[in-house]
């Protein structure tokens, strides 16, 4: 099986190409993917014939076909992603002023079961692979008639629970032969896997972190998110404290509103107890209803109410309206229940994962 040339550092792919083309072979084709994102060597006009055959010869250039797409009326779009195995992904893609932010998936599905999550009810059928990843980057850059400013690992999946993948393609895309993408706009998110947090502090990648906190006391945590049994808000708060240590980039926190369940003054004093000596920015984010689960979303009185209190918090917060909400693409409301994929039986990423190119 032939190497998907989209999960290829174009490092490797330089020295690997130097071995039967001009080096200046490698800079045009990755012009024509990454910055007017042609993916058919075909169109690559200034290529040569033996070097587009050896191209398609060598090296996997499928991408995923788009099935569906739907388009909200904030102007947010989400495209679901058929795979090569037929599995699905959701992306979305999100306007906001200036800004053009991508809500990038990193599994088919979840394992976390997080319980106002709708991915979650999907079960983790198997983790993206760098070039999935890097695909729903480029095809997003291909729908867009605005670039991308934004990226963020916060779609489908435990972005940490599939860490070398993850931390792989942002090394590829913000090397700068291919998006130059700026870590200071990179996000990647998580529910809280401590030794995740931990492993990426010390990758030496760049780029920011966000956590689904959503309660600063254990046992209304722990109802909502099942990781909190096994890693703790105390144990969450340790590694918080070892990634800001190694990151010039301050945490984010993300809050789910739920009325009846983490919105009371108990909530926000325990909140404000946790994040004391936190550098941090908390992003409270109404709940989006998911018509299969039973939480509903707050009114906007009682939203009103929260964030007048939630500003005597010593951190900088803020009101997250989601977006896309409407074509069910907002925070908590991506799902794909047509998947025939039977779920994995493990959740630890593959560490031995490195993809390189095969040679003829």
């Amino acid at each position: 099986m032939l190497n998907s040339l989209y999960g290829v550092h174009p490092e490797e792919l330089a020295k690997f190409l130097a071995a039967y083309f001009p080096a200046y072979r490698c800079k045009q084709l990755l012009h024509w993917i990454y910055s007017r994102y042609v993916f058919d060597p075909g169109q690559m006009s200034d290529l040569p014939a033996d070097f587009k055959d050896f191209l398609t010869g060598g090296f996997d250039l499928g991408m995923p076909s788009i099935k569906q797409k739907l388009s909200s009326a904030d102007g947010s779009v989400k495209c679901r992603l058929s795979l090569a195995d037929s599995a699905q992904i959701e992306l979305v893609l999100m306007p906001e002023a200036k800004k053009l932010t991508l809500c990038v998936s990193s599994q088919v599905g979840c394992s976390r079961g997080c319980s106002f999550c709708a991915t979650g009810s999907m079960k983790l059928r198997r983790n993206l692979e760098v070039h999935e990843i890097v695909q729903q980057i480029l095809l997003a850059a291909a729908e867009s008639d605005k670039p991308i400013t934004n990226l963020v690992f916060m779609g489908m999946g435990e972005p940490l629970d599939n860490l070398d993948n993850v931390l792989y393609a942002v090394r590829l895309i913000q090397d700068a032969s291919t998006l130059a993408f700026s870590p200071r706009r990179t996000t990647i998110s998580t529910c809280g896997i401590v030794p995740g947090i931990r492993r990426f502090a010390d990758s030496g990648v760049k780029a920011k972190l966000a956590v689904s906190l959503n309660s600063a006391r254990d046992e209304v945590r722990s109802e909502l998110m099942p990781v909190n049994a096994r890693y703790p808000l105390q144990d969450l708060k340790s590694a918080l404290l070892y990634f800001l240590q190694k990151s010039r980039f301050r945490v984010t926190l993300e809050y789910i509103l739920i009325p009846g369940v983490n919105m009371s003054d108990a909530d926000l004093k325990a909140l404000r107890k946790f994040c004391g000596d936190l550098s941090c920015k908390i992003n409270f984010i109404p709940y989006n209803s998911v018509p299969f689960l039973s939480y509903r979303a707050p009114s906007p009185t009682e939203i009103e109410a929260f964030m007048q209190k939630a500003q005597s918090l010593p951190q900088a917060v803020t009101l997250r309206r989601s977006r896309g909400s409407d074509v069910c693409g907002a925070c908590g409301q991506l799902v794909v229940n047509d998947i025939k994929n039977k779920p994995e039986v493990h959740h630890e990423p593959d560490r031995k994962h490195r993809p390189t190119p095969v040679r003829r």
